[in-house]
């Protein structure tokens, strides 16, 4: 398993539409394994393929404060919702922020397992925020898509800036080397 590079706001791959998994093969489970120890590295509760660079519509989550439940979404689409809730949401291609979202209170998702068995899964609460934040990403949609343009574009420049600041520390790191 590898720790992947996960993608930041406002990079453009970020809004790819991911493309569905045909077969779920070796390669894919590969990737659900690496997406789940990435995620779970940074750490987060979910990540989308898209996030790390790979525009399929494969997701993982794992909401358990003992971080002992993955679980592995393929080609997931919600099918049924219901209810309306708000709750402040965070990702990591947008790390350090944090704000409310309005999303369904519970969905019905159907998708392919890790070993590309079909399921329909019943969610609520945290879960089913996840799995609607995650699908979003396949869309290539960000939770700051939620925002007011002014809160997204303060998110974008201060994001911008740090990278900015971040890739001038490592050439005066690698000057330093020489």
């Amino acid at each position: 398993m590898a720790i992947l590079e996960i993608l930041k706001f406002p990079d453009p791959r970020l809004r790819q539409r991911a493309k569905p998994v045909d077969v779920v093969d070796d390669a894919v489970r590969r990737l659900a394994d690496d997406m789940l120890e990435t995620m779970y590295d940074a750490p987060g509760i979910g990540l989308a393929a898209v996030q790390v660079g790979v525009p399929r519509q494969v997701i993982v989550v794992d909401v358990s404060e003992e971080r002992n439940r993955p679980l592995v979404l393929i080609n997931p689409k919600v099918v049924a919702s219901e209810g309306e809730e708000e709750m402040e949401e965070g990702c990591l291609s947008v790390p350090g922020f944090y704000e409310k979202v309005k999303r369904a209170e519970r969905v019905r998702v159907e998708a392919l397992d890790r070993d590309g068995k079909p399921l329909t899964l019943e969610l609520d609460g945290l879960l089913a925020v996840c799995v609607q934040h995650e699908i979003d990403h396949l869309q290539g949609k960000l939770f700051v898509d939620y925002l007011s343009r002014l809160k997204r574009e303060r998110i974008r420049k201060k994001l911008e800036k740090e990278a900015r600041a971040a890739q001038a520390a490592q050439k005066r790191a690698a000057r330093r080397a020489l």
